[in-house]
């Protein structure tokens, strides 16, 4: 069964700074449930087959001109129709003259009326980026998710196997840790996923043996961040005596979270193998094979080449 998220609409009035024109008592209980947001054009003509009253409705100038264009009984009647629809808020942009129809009929159906200084595709493209990260799909995966060279790198592996441990020496080394323990995964957009610490254990790290440790008081505020897009994912475990593991880097290994596919790596742990160096050139790796080179494959051809093999 799919969660449904939400975020309190007196939230986003203190986020964007907007502007009370006429709001209800009942504001705090208020929440936002759907990260689309709409235009009612459509709305205000009489055309409601397809509204989303759950939608924040958005009312800008070519809305604001038709209203202004109609006889003031016309408006009335209009607005009557869109306020009976119980849209969960409305907003007009650009600084625009709140029609007193519009008051009135916000107030007699308990809608939250409000208003912004900016334009319309601005403050929509501001308003739908904030609530797709608020209202995302998320799941908490037991790992470590870290900065490396620009890259998002999600530590996978059994408990002990050495994740904590190697994110501190990543963040001795200049990167930047998010999260220990538990990420909080959230998939922003198709192929967007994005992690963060729960705030209670957010910049801590627990190491077996010392306990736990504040990262950001030892190491600066530099060797942390709050977020993180994921780019590759590291799955740690024990060197198995026998097990065949890539040596070339031909096998384009994929993990799926949230419905997005995301390269991985599964790297064998063993006493003398330095994990930070392996992870560091894992990223520059991976950051090289966006840029549209790919060592293995380079390197295949080269082979290939000399055998005389053609591919």
């Amino acid at each position: 069964m799919d969660t449904t998220y939400s975020i309190p609409l007196a939230k986003l009035i203190e986020e964007f700074s907007l502007e009370l024109v006429d709001v209800p008592e009942s504001l705090s209980e208020i929440k936002v449930v759907t990260s689309e947001v709409s235009r009612p054009g459509l709305a205000l003509t009489g055309f409601f087959e397809y509204f989303e009253a759950s939608r924040i409705q958005l009312i800008g100038k070519a809305e604001h001109r038709y209203l202004t264009e109609l006889t003031p009984e016309a408006r009335q009647a209009c607005l009557d129709r869109f306020a009976d629809a119980k849209p969960v808020a409305v907003v007009l942009t650009t600084n625009l003259p709140v029609p007193e129809e519009l008051k009135q009929a916000a107030h007699r159906c308990a809608i939250p009326l409000l208003r912004t200084q900016h334009a319309t595709s601005e403050f929509s493209a501001a308003l739908v980026a904030s609530l797709s990260v608020s209202l995302a799909p998320r799941i908490t995966r037991h790992g470590v998710l870290v900065e490396v060279y620009g890259e998002g790198i999600l530590l996978l592996g059994d408990s002990g196997v050495g994740k904590s441990e190697t994110a501190i020496e990543l963040v001795k080394r200049g990167h930047r840790l998010i999260a220990d323990d538990a990420v909080e995964l959230k998939r922003v957009s198709a192929k967007t996923l994005v992690g963060q610490a729960p705030e209670i254990i957010r910049h801590y790290v627990e190491l077996r043996g010392i306990g736990i440790v504040d990262v950001r008081r030892l190491f600066g505020m530099g060797a942390v961040k709050d977020t993180e897009r994921v780019d590759l994912v590291i799955n740690l475990e024990p060197w198995i005596q026998g097990k065949m593991y890539d040596r070339l880097g031909l096998d384009n290994e994929k993990i799926e979270i949230l419905g997005i596919e995301l390269p991985m790596i599964t790297i064998p742990v063993r006493p003398g193998r330095n994990l930070a160096i392996i992870l560091e050139i894992a990223a520059m790796n991976n950051r090289q094979k966006k840029m549209g080179y790919n060592t293995a494959e380079e390197f295949n051809r080269r082979l290939m080449g000399q055998m005389g093999i053609e591919e």
